[in-house]
C-alpha cells in the first residue's frame, strides 16, 4: 500500500498525506514514544513547517467531524480512544483529486498523520470510550478559509464505523463534492 519515505515516514496514495511511525517504548510504568521528528519530516516534504497553533479536541462515541479542508498544513495525533479518519484530496489540481484515504488510529495504532493543505479530513469517535487527539498546525484559524464537503457523499463512498452518527448543523449542511466543484464532474 504505501511506501517508506525513511524509517518512520510512509507514503499514500494520496501526494503529500503521510503516515508517521515511531517506536513506542513501553514498561510496567506505561509507555514512552517520540510521535515525529521535525527535521525528518521537513526533509521529506521539502518544506518548513512552522508551528503556528496546538489544538485539543475531544469527540464523544458516535460523533463525525468534517469533512473539513482547512488552508494549513496538519500533523494529526490521537492520544486517547480509537478514531477513525477519512481524508479526501481536495487539490483541484491534483491527479488524486476526490480520492480516499481512511485510517484507524488511537489506543491501538500509535501513528500520526501529516495532512497537507488542501486535503479535507474528518474524525469519528468508535467505541465507547473517548477520542482526544492533538493537532498541530502551521497557520492560525480565522474560520473564513475551510472548504467543508458532506459527510456522508455517495461520490465519496467512505463506510464509516457508526451507525447513527452525531453531527454538528454546520456539518449537516456541507455540500456535496459535485455542488463544491461541479467542473470536476463535467
Amino acid at each position: 500500500m504505501a511506501d517508506r519515505m525513511n524509517e518512520f515516514i510512509k507514503k499514500t496514495s494520496i501526494p503529500g498525506l503521510l503516515i508517521l511511525e515511531r517506536p513506542t517504548f513501553e514498561d510496567d510504568r506505561g509507555f514512552f514514544r517520540e510521535v515525529f521528528h521535525l527535521d525528518e519530516l521537513e526533509k521529506v516534504t521539502g518544506e518548513k513547517f512552522n508551528l503556528a497553533q496546538w489544538n485539543h479536541s475531544l469527540s464523544k462515541p458516535g460523533v463525525i467531524r468534517g469533512l473539513h479542508a482547512e488552508n494549513w498544513n496538519k500533523i494529526v495525533y490521537c492520544t486517547s480512544g480509537k478514531m477513525f479518519t477519512a481524508i479526501v484530496d481536495l487539490r483541484e489540481e491534483s491527479d488524486t483529486f476526490g480520492k480516499v484515504e481512511t485510517f484507524t488510529l488511537g489506543d491501538e495504532n500509535k501513528a500520526a498523520l501529516f495532512i497537507p493543505k488542501g486535503l479535507a479530513n474528518s474524525v469519528c469517535a468508535v467505541g465507547d470510550k473517548d477520542v482526544n487527539y492533538l493537532y498541530l498546525v502551521d497557520s492560525y484559524y480565522d474560520g473564513t478559509d475551510t472548504t467543508a464537503i458532506a459527510w456522508d457523499d455517495p461520490d465519496l463512498n467512505i463506510e464509516w464505523p457508526v451507525e447513527n452518527p452525531i453531527i454538528s448543523e454546520r456539518d449537516k449542511n456541507n455540500p456535496r463534492l459535485r455542488e463544491r466543484f461541479p467542473e470536476r464532474f463535467e
